[in-house]
């Protein structure tokens, strides 16, 4: 079996999608009602995001608010919600111009993932929708048909990222170090480790933050959604 050549890593947030999939899908439980108290839900959701964005948040103390939404209900009727949750603010904000960077690495048969912070609950079927074949997300933990709230393993945040790409591409019998070529987009600085990491770091539709330490470490810099003005801090 030939072994691919390139390797290409995508992050979803406000790189592939021009919005947060984790602060949507709360917003989203909390304006249908499935949050508990509304208000409440969607104040927490709103300082898990300015602390995001901050750089002050752990993977802990995130996972305990969005992984304590898994935990309503059981794992049929989360399914049912998240198909709710991807016609309504999903599916609507998968870009064209998305699809075309993600399709350009498939057709030349790059080794492509999506290595992101959200859990693999909420990006796995947003993966499936942009036709990446392998995810690398926040694990939560699943036990007799229900979340527990827990995160399982190592979070897929900050260094957790470059961890969690290394043990995936060892279960594969690779190194990154076996690829010619390698490319990781993303649009935040926490993600500096996995971006140091690669051949290629991309910082697609940067933050104030990451494009100033593109600009300083001659990284190139990617605008897919350089017409909307939805843009993070």
């Amino acid at each position: 079996m030939t072994h691919p050549k390139r390797l290409a890593l995508f992050d979803l947030d406000h790189t592939l999608l021009p919005l947060d999939s984790d602060f949507q899908w709360a917003d989203f439980l909390a304006r249908t009602g499935r949050a508990g108290d509304p208000l409440e839900a969607q104040r927490r959701n709103e300082d898990l995001m300015q602390r995001y964005n901050a750089g002050t948040l752990t993977a802990e103390e995130a996972g305990e608010f969005m992984l304590g939404l898994l935990t309503r209900v059981n794992g049929a009727e989360l399914a049912q919600w998240h198909e709710h949750y991807m016609c309504e603010v999903i599916r609507p904000n998968i870009l064209p111009v998305a699809q075309d960077l993600v399709q350009q690495h498939l057709v030349q048969g790059d080794l492509c993932a999506l290595v992101t912070a959200t859990n693999h609950f909420v990006t796995a079927p947003i993966a499936r929708a942009f036709g990446i074949p392998h995810l690398i997300a926040t694990n939560a933990e699943y036990q007799n048909g229900y979340y527990t709230g827990r995160i399982s393993g190592t979070p897929s945040f900050r260094e957790g990222k470059l961890i969690r790409v290394k043990t995936w591409l060892a279960d594969l019998g690779h190194t990154l170090g076996d690829f010619e070529q390698s490319w990781f987009y993303s649009d935040s600085p926490n993600d500096i480790p996995l971006l140091d990491a690669v051949t290629h770091p991309i910082a697609t539709n940067p933050s104030p933050a990451l494009r100033r330490v593109a600009q300083e470490r001659g990284w190139q810099v990617l605008e897919l959604f350089a017409h909307m003005q939805d843009k993070k801090s």
